[in-house]
């Protein structure tokens, strides 16, 4: 029970491992996933790959996938990034990693700003510190041509539940470029369709965040990451959150020939990354990453 509320969550990999005569503490890399309405089926199995470098934690928001909290009144940023330090507290994890993707960006920021420091770094996948919609559908024009930025337009200007699944079968497989948006991951979620419309929909908070204010002020180290053919969070949103952080503790890495999730058409590549900014990669990613550089090259 986190904050009035039964979170789900999932672990893979240990956290203490045998190493000689004593027992070695890995990284802890907490997942926040997409949406909102989603669950943290997307991670799965990719994820597993970091296992073996970190415990990897899967975590349903609240009111999301598997986990409990069914009044709209919480369905907050706030909330949620409340949640992840009362998660966090609740089961004795101190200086995580935190991953998040997408919406789960849009929690990770707003956790950043509420409890700084709180992390030992940040990834930010895939995600914007506000959202804007001409970009938006400049992006999903360039990407699936004019009739796909017409529907992405006619969605994410007046969303309501009973559009998700259209949009999903017509828009969201030019989220990605080499694999298919999530393949068996989407089908084996739990999706919450109200969740999407009270977070995105018409009047709703997606449209009125805006993290540039707080960006600059970021205590932990962030790596964002961004995909150069992403159309819903489209790699100049990265670019833009980039300029704001602070430059001796934060990485940007653009992707070429990847879309929305850059672990899902490159997770090799992306994983290296990652491994190294937690500190846990080897000689062998062959991507050396020091603080105050950022990363903007192709891998």
């Amino acid at each position: 029970m986190v904050n009035g509320a039964p979170l789900y969550f999932d672990v893979e990999g240990a956290e203490l491992v045998p190493d000689g005569g004593s027992l070695r503490k890995k990284p802890t890399l907490l997942l926040l996933h997409g949406g909102p309405g989603f669950d943290h089926a997307s991670f799965k199995p990719t994820f597993g790959a970091l296992a073996d470098h970190a415990q990897v934690i899967y975590l349903d928001h609240r009111g999301q996938g598997r986990s409990g909290g069914s009044d709209p009144a919480t369905w907050t940023l706030a909330q949620w990034a409340d949640d992840v330090k009362g998660f966090c507290d609740a089961l004795g994890i101190e200086k995580p990693f935190v991953l998040g993707n997408s919406f789960g960006g849009f929690v990770a920021m707003e956790y950043m700003r509420r409890h700084p420091g709180h992390a030992a770094g940040v990834v930010l996948s895939s995600t914007a510190a506000r959202m804007q919609l001409d970009l938006i559908v400049k992006a999903f024009a360039r990407r699936g041509g004019p009739e796909i930025g017409q529907a992405a337009q006619d969605f994410w200007s007046d969303i309501s539940a009973d559009k998700v699944l259209p949009y999903a079968a017509q828009v969201m497989p030019f989220y990605t470029v080499k694999a298919p948006m999530d393949g068996p991951g989407r089908a084996r979620s739990i999706m919450r369709p109200e969740v999407l419309q009270h977070f995105s929909g018409r009047g709703g908070e997606m449209w009125g965040m805006d993290f540039r204010d707080s960006l600059p002020r970021a205590a932990s180290p962030v790596l964002v990451l961004c995909g150069d053919q992403d159309p819903i969070t489209p790699w100049e949103c990265s670019e833009e959150i980039i300029a704001l952080l602070p430059k001796a503790t934060s990485r940007l890495h653009r992707f070429p020939h990847c879309g929305h999730g850059t672990f899902r058409d490159d997770p090799d590549a992306t994983f290296a990354l990652i491994r190294q900014f937690m500190g846990v990669g080897s000689a062998a990613d062959g991507l050396a990453l020091s603080p105050g550089t950022p990363i903007n090259a192709p891998v």
